[in-house]
């Protein structure tokens, strides 16, 4: 069962008092073990919110039960457990494709249904929540609170109805574009921006998930289209899974520091992805020239699937001679310090993009077990516990509790 800081009053533990000064005090040990073993012991007592875990999509392609301990991926109950998370986002990812092809809406809620299943297997474990108040129940109830986010507007095909009747599925929050640019709004990866930011449907998208309680996702947006958010937005928006831009100079995927400020200044939070292409720009250059390479392969040869045995084989060939460089957690840290020294401590968080970003993710932060390797680093770094109660969940949970309470 978690507490908050406030439900055990005075109580502390003597590796987290606090000087008269306000500065963090560790008297137990300054070593690397010691803040480990400390940094364990906040993951087990502090709520743990991931705003972006992939799972559903993972177990759609290859099916397993994440209700028990898993060989692959990134998520599991008994990793969770011992990570210390509580409250993780299953994104509801459907690929830019699906627009087209007339499939979203179906796939998003054969997602949904992998979400119920997994709560249904195992009800003592999971419990599917829709508010930050059912979460927090949850929680002190020793079980993980699983809530839903959607990874592309497609789904919704055009129509509010679609958007009430994901609002009913329990979805919180929306990611309005993936990759390419849909009927919602222009995607940072797509050059072809269709609608120079929103698109007049999605103006009335966001205003309408303002109204129903559902938070306003700006990962995956081009600059204009998450500026065109902020002005539209009345309530505080999120970014579920980016990392900081002035690490990956000229990288429109991560968000600048300007809109880091824009979305913190109407009280919304950044929640740090932990992709290595994402943190480190020697990985993200990588992979630049790595996916030039393959694509190239692939019009030579008439392709399209990275599955193809001459795909494949080459992929394999090419990690081989150049090996991925690897970000590590203490990049990470580095994101979220900069976060902080831009917006505040107030505007920081977690959306790992575990399950999502495949075999990318850093040293030391593999999987939902090593939470606590990161909160070690911070703590290193000198944050309070105060600090790290609010990056760790409380955060993006004042933020999910703002949207709720302005839409009743």
């Amino acid at each position: 069962m978690k507490q908050s800081i406030a439900a055990i009053g005075g109580l502390m533990f003597c590796f987290s008092l606090v000087s008269a000064d306000g500065a963090a005090v560790d008297d137990r040990k300054t070593d690397a073990a010691g803040r480990l073993a400390a940094a364990r012991e906040l993951a087990d007592r502090l709520i743990i919110v991931d705003t972006h875990i992939d799972v559903p999509y993972r177990i759609y392609d290859h099916w397993a039960d994440v209700t028990q301990a898993t060989d692959g991926g990134d998520f599991d109950y008994p990793r969770g457990r011992a990570g210390g998370l509580d409250i993780p986002f299953m994104s509801i990812f459907v690929p830019w494709q699906s627009e087209a092809d007339g499939t979203a809406f179906a796939l998003a809620n054969r997602l949904i249904d992998q979400v119920e299943a997994i709560a249904g297997r195992a009800p003592e474990r999971f419990t599917i929540v829709g508010d930050p108040k059912q979460a927090r129940a949850v929680v002190a109830a020793g079980r993980i609170a699983l809530a839903m986010g959607m990874e592309n507007g497609a789904p919704l095909a055009g129509s509010l109805d679609n958007l009430r009747h994901f609002q009913r599925r329990g979805i919180r929050y929306i990611t309005l574009a993936h990759s390419r640019a849909n009927h919602l709004a222009d995607s940072s990866f797509d050059p072809a921006a269709l609608w120079q930011g929103l698109s007049p449907f999605g103006r009335q998208v966001v205003a309408e998930m303002n109204r129903l309680g559902i938070m306003v996702d700006v990962s995956h947006l081009s600059d204009a289209a998450i500026a065109e958010v902020l002005e539209v937005s009345k309530a505080p928006v999120i970014a579920s899974h980016s990392s900081a831009r002035h690490f990956t100079p000229g990288w429109q995927r991560n968000i600048s520091d300007e809109l880091i400020s824009g979305v913190a200044a109407g009280g919304g939070v950044i929640m740090i992805n932990f992709g290595s292409t994402f943190i480190s720009r020697t990985a993200n250059d990588y992979f630049t020239r790595f996916a030039a390479a393959r694509d190239a392969l692939k019009e030579q040869l008439g392709v399209s699937d990275d599955d193809e045995p001459r795909i494949a084989a080459f992929i394999a060939a090419y990690h081989e001679k150049f090996p991925f460089p690897y970000a590590t957690v203490e990049d990470v840290a580095d994101h979220i310090d900069h976060v902080v020294k831009v917006a505040g401590v107030d505007h920081v968080g977690l959306g790992s993009d575990f399950d999502g970003v495949g075999d990318s993710l850093p040293i030391g932060l593999k999987d939902v077990s090593m939470y606590p390797n990161l909160i070690a680093i911070l703590l290193e770094r000198g944050y309070r516990e105060s600090d790290l109660e609010k990056i760790l969940g409380g955060n993006l949970l004042r933020v999910w509790e703002t949207v709720a309470r302005q839409a009743r």
